[in-house]
């Protein structure tokens, strides 16, 4: 038995807790936010019957590790499918394109190459055999495949919505990956995720699991045969951590760790995330949940997601809830810039998708940022990805950089946290 501490209250973190509990070990989550949840935490509005996502936030009818994991625990009557629309966003027009026929349908681009676009995208989606793809890069291998005319329309504006100045860097395995899991219905959690994810740490809390929210990590070290943990107003220690940060915060907080190793922490980028959520009095679009919007159009972001074409508004007080979302380099202004002003940087953006919008459609608005929201996987990256088990004897590491080559979700770091409780439970 092995007294376990873990930091971060996250997908990864609860669902490890939870195993390692299940197996008879004492374990300690310690969360610096004040609720859990992490990437796929919400928040809830005092006229909504349901909460939501601080982030956009869907799984898919694939997502097998998720889906048998609330079936394990019983919940499967919290889980739904609906199949919202997902579509594109072209020269003044929004196209669905979820579906094979609505790409034929597709005008922007000439028959044959729709043609072409739809019997690549089955190639790679059916093909069973990821690896040669990361020794190239999507960039490369799409505008050969696909012919520069439809991968400049269709496949280059989500490469540079997701990566910005790395998305020619990026290894075709990640694209390979985002086709072969993909589903048309997309399911998500009565109440919303932060709704399963509370009942998931009360689960954890019956079963002996300690959390401590607002209690930040100042550094991790090794002391004699244990790990300790320095907060600001005390220390701890265990026989085994596991940290689900990202690798940067890692190579801060635990200065013992080799040399060698810190450099390879240093070397895995990732991009960081802000949200504007808008709570509205009219719906913007008509049935479209979801518009990938490139960046030569000259919007302000990325992906205008309409949620409430998703789920039915009478959760949210028969609101419209609209996410106006961005990938962004950690420096980007508008990372720290007030809610209000990136407000007014997104109104015209809005406009531009339905120009009836004014002003004062909106209610209420809160904006959230995070700075480790899209690992970057560059060419050959499987050599690059770090063991659980640190140099550190005694630390596990566990984040998106380690689910390769699947793209980060909730399915892959509930995965991810069976994988390293069954890990650091051994032994």
């Amino acid at each position: 038995m092995h007294n376990i501490g873990i930091i971060g209250a996250g997908v990864t973190g609860l669902t490890a807790a939870y195993d390692l509990a299940r197996q008879g070990h004492p374990v300690t989550i310690y969360e610096a936010r004040p609720y859990v949840g992490g990437l796929a935490a919400g928040f809830q509005d005092e006229r909504w019957e349901w909460s939501l996502d601080h982030f956009y936030h869907h799984i898919f009818a694939s997502d097998k590790d998720i889906i048998n994991f609330v079936h394990e625990l019983g919940l499967d009557e919290r889980l739904f499918f609906p199949r919202p629309i997902t579509s594109i966003y072209n020269h003044g027009q929004i196209y669905p394109l979820d579906t094979p026929l609505r790409v034929l349908a597709f005008k922007p681009l000439p028959f044959i190459d729709r043609l072409r676009f739809g019997l690549v995208a089955a190639f790679v989606r059916y093909n069973p055999f990821w690896r040669p793809f990361e020794r190239i890069t999507a960039h490369a291998w799409l505008s050969t495949a696909l012919g520069a005319r439809a991968y400049e329309i269709l496949w280059q504006p989500l490469l540079e919505g997701k990566f910005g100045p790395f998305y020619q860097q990026v290894n075709m395995a990640w694209f390979w990956a985002r086709l072969a899991k993909r589903t048309p219905r997309l399911g998500y959690f009565r109440g919303g995720f932060q709704s399963f994810l509370d009942t998931l740490a009360e689960m954890n809390s019956k079963l002996g699991v300690k959390i401590h929210l607002d209690t930040h990590i100042q550094r991790i070290a090794r002391q004699g045969e244990q790990i300790r943990l320095t907060m600001r107003d005390r220390e701890v220690t265990h026989d085994r951590v596991l940290a689900t940060c990202s690798p940067h915060q890692l190579q801060e907080h635990a200065p013992s760790l080799p040399a060698a190793y810190r450099a390879q922490l240093g070397e895995l980028h990732s991009m960081s995330a802000v949200v504007l959520v808008l709570a509205l009095k009219h719906p913007v679009t008509d049935q479209h949940y979801w518009i990938n919007i490139p960046k030569r159009e000259g919007f302000p972001f990325l992906a205008f997601v309409e949620h409430t074409n998703y789920i039915d508004p009478a959760h949210y007080g028969g609101e419209t809830i609209v996410y106006c979302g961005d990938y962004l380099t950690a420096d980007h202004p508008h990372l720290e810039m007030p809610a209000e002003e990136l407000l007014e940087k997104f109104i015209p953006g809005i406009r531009r998708i339905n120009p009836a919008f004014e002003r004062a459609w909106i209610r209420k608005y809160w904006k959230f940022t995070e700075l480790y929201a899209q690992p970057v996987p560059l060419v050959d990256h499987a050599q690059r990805i770090l063991p659980l088990q640190t140099p550190l004897a005694g630390l596990y590491l566990a984040n998106m950089s380690q689910i390769y080559p699947w793209d980060r979700g909730t399915n892959y770091a509930v995965e991810l946290g069976r994988r390293v409780a069954r890990e650091m439970g051994a032994g």
